[in-house]
């Protein structure tokens, strides 16, 4: 009977730290994404600005 309780109890346990164990990571994962994509964002910003700078600067290749 010892023994059914002992395991019993860690399967229990067993599940409870395995969906700590995964919701860590998927929070982990989330915040991974947030900065992927504000770092994506920022870098697609920059290019739209050198972009206009280029044909400020180089009019005549734009047509105008």
């Amino acid at each position: 009977m010892f023994a059914v309780v002992t395991t019993v109890i860690l399967y229990v346990f067993g599940f409870v730290f395995l969906y700590g164990v995964i919701r860590l990571g998927v929070r982990h994962a989330l915040e991974d994404v947030e900065l992927y994509r504000a770092k994506a964002q920022r870098a697609e910003e920059l290019a739209a600005s050198r972009d206009r700078t280029f044909l400020r600067e180089n009019a005549f290749l734009a047509g105008s």
